[in-house]
């Protein structure tokens, strides 16, 4: 996660850590066309993923999909941050422990909320808790009205209907947890681990954590060429590609621009689940999105970092 950027900048949905990532200074025009179209290519990776992965539910179930996820986050982390293993110190090693845990229920509640209640609700109640964490450390009153249009969106997107899944509501909630422990986590880790190491260790170990489970699923339920396929391919689209995406967009664009186009992706999730997935929202369900989004925006922008 970003720990130098404005606020709730962390990056969308389950996107691996890259507190080693340092913005540069703002470059020339061409640069910061370059990397807007990068995030947008990234937004609309991850959501691309996160929606081809729910499609091998049905085979895998959202554990296997997380499993496989977790492997291609692991090998690609692995080979940008080669960490040095016995040059970690207990002080190092036990935030990434905890760095690992916390990453591995991010994607597994996160996965599991998108199997209930479809990706637009499922990311934009994960989104709440970068948001959360922006507008607790804040003591500017803009940011107390901010607080209080978020608190309404979240309010219209749990307001009881007869369709109404709480648990897959409560599952997105728990993925916002993880997301700010997540945040929190990883300015521990990218001060006392260099480079995307503790990154990469974290990933490693959330892979081996959830190795054991990728066998269970594949005895109990045989996977299929096209599950397996679609498992990968959310691996690739929502970790392998954001994350090296992400490596460039901070080189070349303002924290600040950056901060509030991530800001969009609830709406990226709800546009790809919806043309993708056929996963229709109604017009209070898009008020609710609006309402986050634009209570994180609202809060970039009127921010003086």
């Amino acid at each position: 996660m970003r720990t130098r950027t404005a606020p709730a900048t962390a990056p969308c949905s389950a996107i691996e850590p890259s507190s080693a990532i340092e913005p540069a200074a703002p470059e020339h025009t061409g640069g910061r066309l370059a990397g807007v179209a990068t995030m947008i290519g990234s937004g609309l990776s991850n959501q691309t993923g996160a929606a081809i992965g729910s499609l091998a539910f049905p085979v895998l179930g959202p554990v296997g999909v997380v499993a496989v996820r977790q492997y291609v986050a692991a090998l690609v982390l692995f080979a940008v941050g080669r960490p040095r293993l016995r040059a970690f110190t207990w002080r190092q090693w036990w935030p990434v422990i905890l760095l690992a845990l916390v990453f591995g229920t991010m994607n597994l509640s996160l996965y599991s909320a998108i199997e209930r209640v479809g990706l637009g609700l499922a990311v934009t109640l994960e989104f709440l808790g970068p948001l959360t964490i922006a507008l607790a450390t804040s003591r500017r009153r803009v940011d107390v009205c901010c607080a209080v249009i978020a608190a309404a969106g979240v309010v219209v997107l749990m307001r009881p209907r007869p369709s109404t899944d709480y648990l897959g509501m409560a599952l997105g909630l728990l993925a916002a947890v993880c997301w700010a422990s997540y945040i929190l986590l990883n300015r521990t880790v990218g001060r006392r681990v260099p480079g995307a190491q503790g990154a990469a260790v974290a990933a490693g170990i959330s892979a081996v954590m959830f190795l054991p489970v990728g066998i269970a699923v594949a005895v109990r339920h045989p996977p299929t060429v096209g599950a397996v396929a679609c498992a990968v391919t959310a691996g690739v689209l929502s970790s392998a590609v954001p994350y090296l995406a992400d490596l460039f967009t901070l080189r070349h664009v303002p924290p600040r621009a950056f901060g509030l186009f991530m800001s969009v992706n609830p709406v990226l999730a709800a546009v790809v689940g919806w043309i993708g997935l056929g996963q229709g929202l109604g017009g209070p369900e898009w008020a609710g999105i609006g309402a986050i989004v634009a209570a994180n925006s609202l809060s970039i922008l009127t921010s003086r970092g």
